[in-house]
């Protein structure tokens, strides 16, 4: 692939002005004005009602922030995930089971040798990448990935060290080690997750899906199977005693929470350290949640949409008690991939927002957080290409990867110092 950083065309108001589009919004977006929610289609179950104001269909809210899109790199096969090296390069992984470093100018390189075998049919193969901690003096990368086990299979968390190019030697991950195994496997390529996460006292989050079939789906609700859950490990694969159920009998002692569907987005909120997730629903019911300790997020008892052939889904409820609330959610989906709070200077009026990427919305949704609830939404790059990823760079910019066969990864820079 040849390296390439090609400026953009100018991005303003979450508009994105691409031959042919004329600046028009995407689908469902509807007419921007303020105060009004972006989302205009109708719900797909609009007999179900929101719990609280402002769970969804927030209104639209912009700061008028002007930014170019610079493609910093294209030619990506599905890239899935994005880790900021410290000398500034990134790590990407492409979902047919390749992990690359790209430049800062863009030159992407050869697939890096050690990569495991990876499960790449349906939704699988190579998922997320992240630096560990301690990085600077032990060099791990984190990743997850599809392992196949027959006609089984299942999300894998594993590391290895990262062996930088040497004096002609392509990079490598040496002593590649597998620290936690989903089970039960499912004959399924649905519904693997999956976000990686460390929390400041170095421990490992990693997000999961149910697998989607019926066998995984029900099994959400179980403590006996990792299948829709949040689990919490020790960066050795060891268990945290603290985790919420470690005492009970017959339950995973990894699990963290429960009750998820396929959780591809998460980051933790910057000045309360809270863990938000978001994820996937059917037709509706997409989900923002802030995610405690030993709680049920109710997938699939409760929830909001339906299936995806028109039934309800379940009973058709949308709360049940013990179960939680999402602080906001889609109807119609957005399909949630990626997020990160923004905490950079580049872009001062939008500190503290939840960025979102969307892959069936095919746009960067701007949540606008107060007191942890969505009280305004935005749609950045609207109908530009499937987001698979949203990451902030050291730098402060906010770097997307687009989910293609000629991926690309974009880059977000202000369009001049005056207008952010």
């Amino acid at each position: 692939m040849s390296a390439r950083r090609i400026a953009s065309v100018l991005s303003f108001v979450g508009l994105v002005a691409m031959p042919g589009c004329q600046g028009r919004p995407a689908q469902g977006a509807g007419p921007r004005v303020e105060g009004r929610p972006v989302e205009t289609q109708p719900p797909n179950a609009p007999y179900q009602k929101p719990a609280f104001d402002g769970q969804t269909r927030a209104p639209y809210q912009t700061e008028n922030v002007a930014f170019t899109t610079e493609v910093m790199a294209s030619g990506l096969s599905h890239p899935w995930g994005l880790a900021f090296l410290p000398d500034g390069k990134m790590l990407v992984t492409e979902k047919p089971g390749r992990l690359r470093i790209v430049a800062t100018n863009g030159t992407v390189s050869a697939p890096i040798a050690g990569v495991p075998e990876v499960d790449a049919r349906g939704q699988g193969g190579l998922l997320d990448v992240a630096l560990d901690p301690g990085f600077a003096d032990n060099q791990l990368v984190w990743f997850t990935y599809a392992e196949r086990e027959g006609d089984r299979n299942g999300t894998v968390l594993a590391r290895a060290t990262l062996v930088r190019e040497e004096e002609g030697r392509p990079a490598r991950l040496d002593d590649v080690k597998v620290i936690w195994r989903q089970r039960p496997k499912l004959d399924s390529t649905m519904h693997f997750g999956s976000r990686i996460l460390f929390d400041p006292k170095g421990k490992v989050f990693v997000t999961l899906g149910e697998r989607s079939i019926d066998a995984g789906r029900h099994q959400a609700q179980k403590l006996d199977a990792a299948l829709g859950k949040i689990i919490r490990i020790n960066r050795d694969g060891s268990m945290p005693q603290d985790n919420p159920f470690v005492q009970l009998h017959g339950a995973l002692p990894e699990i963290w929470s429960y009750g998820h569907r396929n959780i591809q987005a998460a980051a933790w909120h910057p000045d309360t350290g809270a863990l938000w997730v978001i994820d996937h629903g059917a037709r509706g019911g997409d989900e923002v949640n802030i995610v405690e300790r030993g709680k049920n997020y109710g997938w699939p008892v409760i929830s909001y949409g339906i299936e995806y052939a028109g039934d309800k889904i379940e009973e058709g409820i949308t709360q049940k008690e013990g179960m939680e609330q999402p602080i906001y959610y889609w109807d119609p989906v957005i399909a949630p991939s990626g997020a990160v709070f923004y905490t950079g200077d580049a872009f001062p009026k939008w500190r503290g927002n939840l960025f979102v990427g969307g892959l069936a919305g095919k746009h960067v949704a701007r949540l606008v957080v107060e007191d942890d609830r969505v009280v305004g939404e935005e749609r950045l790059l609207a109908g530009r290409a499937r987001i698979r990823d949203v990451r902030q760079g050291p730098d402060g910019f906010l770097y997307v990867l687009t989910d293609e066969d000629n991926g690309q990864l974009i880059r977000l820079v202000p369009a001049s110092p005056r207008s952010s």
